[in-house]
């Protein structure tokens, strides 16, 4: 089971420190998942010339084979001008329309408040549904306030943060559960 995370921002700290978050909540609980953490803020990615991914070279290269490999993949974004940022979307317009096939993809989205929580619904659900994702059909919005010194303050998102993982590993074990009995019945 190889897991994703992807900090969809190239600024800011909030994002990453809840990423930071999932990572140690899938290492204690999940420990059989292969992690890897992508945060944009670590690669030099050019913006989409409708290429096909492969013909990338470095850096998009590289990112782009990771999430194409993932079995799941768990997005956090933060919130800028009431939409996700242009690095996260250049990521999927980098890939092709089916990248997410088979991928289970859950998400979590940071703001200064509670103005824009239905962004993660508005734009990034039918995004991922349009690019074939198993969508975990909750997420997790997290308000500036929450935070403190590039540090969580607020135990409850902790719990929500917990609950997300638990949600996407499920979905991703009962989704196994389908497709191995659907190529059980086929017979070769």
């Amino acid at each position: 089971m190889k897991i994703i995370g992807l900090s969809g921002s190239i600024v800011g700290s909030k994002t990453r420190t809840a990423m930071d978050a999932v990572a140690k909540e899938i290492a204690e609980k999940y420990p059989e998942g292969d992690f890897q953490l992508i945060d944009l803020k670590d690669y030099d990615l050019p913006f989409s010339d409708g290429r096909n991914y492969l013909d990338y070279t470095g850096d998009t290269a590289w990112v782009t084979k990771q999430i194409m490999e993932a079995d799941i993949i768990i997005i956090g974004t933060p919130v800028f001008q009431a939409s996700i940022p242009a690095s996260l979307k250049n990521i999927f317009d980098l890939l092709p329309v089916g990248a997410f096939q088979d991928k289970i993809v859950s998400f979590f989205v940071t703001a200064g408040s509670s103005k824009h929580y239905l962004v993660g619904d508005h734009q990034l659900k039918p995004t991922l549904s349009y690019m074939k994702a198993q969508i975990v059909q909750t997420h997790v919005y997290i308000e500036e306030k929450s935070f403190q010194q590039k540090q969580i303050i607020d135990d409850d998102v902790f719990f929500r943060l917990e609950r997300l993982v638990e949600d996407t590993i499920d979905t991703y074990e009962a989704s196994e559960i389908i497709r191995n009995k659907k190529e059980d019945s086929y017979g070769f």
